[in-house]
């Protein structure tokens, strides 16, 4: 027998009612849309579906499963929206949001570094998670390295919520604040990961080359000295300029 849900807190019940009606369609509708691109909320209605699921009335599992695929699903569109006509996008209205040719050669290069972590963290992060796919086509992240980092994400995303909503049960309210707020903190930790990265990478571009630096403290190869060719003129004697027989 389920037990009564239990008393929910600010947007969790608001979305109750969608819940409560489509189930598990509830589910995989709006965590498709909040990874591919469309501003939804994906992730409270996974909480929320974790909290019906620990006081009886879904199935923990069949949420686990649902929200997994929906969220790869979703993330591999975003992907394919970014690489089919995110470049296109940015040529013809990047300069109206300030994302000129050189900003964007920069944003390809940090993506090639560090875009595995970006795809795998962000979707803990509000508005990365909605874009990081369409990011990652964008720059150009080939799709066998962009999949098992998006299948990671998801992974970690959904068995993370997941626990949280069926744990905290009857106490979801002051968890649920609780997780907002550091929700916050995580995002501002991020943000310090990614200036620190940039201003690591635009250090690194004043400096002179490494090599050439570590070629120049050795100094010059030793050669032949300045006396080196009267030396040998010498040595060749005063027969040297005799003509033959």
């Amino acid at each position: 027998m389920s037990a009564p849900a239990p008393a929910l807190p600010g947007a969790l019940a608001g979305l109750a009612p969608l819940l409560d009606q489509y189930g598990y369609l509830a589910v995989a509708f709006f965590v498709l849309l909040d990874n591919c691109g469309i501003p939804a909320p994906g992730q409270t209605v996974l909480v929320l579906a974790a909290v019906y699921a620990g006081a009886g009335h879904l199935s923990l599992a069949a949420v686990v499963v649902i929200a997994f695929a929906a969220a790869v699903v979703g993330n591999s569109l975003g992907y394919l929206i970014g690489s089919t006509g995110g470049r296109a996008f940015v040529h013809r209205w990047g300069r109206y949001v300030l994302l000129t040719p050189a900003r964007m050669e920069r944003a390809d290069g940090f993506f090639a570094r560090h875009g595995g972590k970006v795809v795998t963290i962000a979707r803990f992060v509000d508005g990365l998670r909605q874009t990081n796919g369409i990011i990652a086509g964008t720059t150009e992240m080939p799709w066998r390295r962009f999949q098992p980092f998006n299948v990671l994400g998801a992974a970690l995303w959904v068995g993370v919520w997941s626990a949280f909503g069926y744990l905290a049960g009857a106490n979801i309210g002051a968890v649920y604040r609780t997780a907002v707020r550091y929700q916050l903190w995580l995002l501002i930790a991020l943000v310090v990961v990614c200036a620190a990265l940039v201003v690591r990478h635009l250090l690194r571009r004043r400096r002179p080359d490494g090599g050439r630096r570590e070629h120049a403290d050795e100094g010059p190869e030793p050669g032949p000295g300045p006396d080196a060719g009267s030396e040998g003129r010498e040595s060749e004697g005063p027969e040297s300029g005799r003509p033959g027989p």
